[in-house]
């Protein structure tokens, strides 16, 4: 049977059942009883609450960076609504085209409808209407 390191931070479910046995007591005060910390240069104990509260979030499912590329940008969230632009033109932007996993230089097939346009990506499989 392995036994987690005496050092080593509870995680996962561990972490959850300890927290709520310890309803009563401050944050701080869980954090260093679950093993949140840290030991500083002069040798002084420090809790670590940012680790904590992200090993929380974890244990409880809970992911707050979203499924971006890893790059930290976040931007505007597609409203799926845009205007015509004054010189006439329409722009897709940039959120409608990273959830459609479109690179630069994919073609599409412009269809004009009486009060609708179609974009059909080239290549794209015939789908049945």
């Amino acid at each position: 049977m392995s036994r987690k390191k005496k050092n080593e931070p509870l995680t996962g479910e561990a972490l959850l059942k300890q927290v709520k046995e310890l309803e009563d007591l401050s944050k701080e005060e869980k954090a260093r009883a679950c093993g949140y910390l840290t030991t500083t240069k002069t040798g002084q104990s420090r809790v670590n609450i940012m680790k904590f509260q992200n090993a929380l979030l974890d244990a409880m499912g809970m992911e707050l960076d979203g499924k971006g590329d890893g790059s930290g940008r976040g931007g505007r969230t597609p409203s799926y609504r845009i205007s015509v632009q004054s010189n006439g033109n329409l722009l897709i932007g940039a959120a409608y085209t990273k959830q459609m996993d479109l690179e630069p230089g994919d073609e599409f097939i412009i269809t004009l409808g009486r009060k609708h346009i179609k974009l059909k990506q080239v290549g794209e499989e015939e789908e049945e209407e």
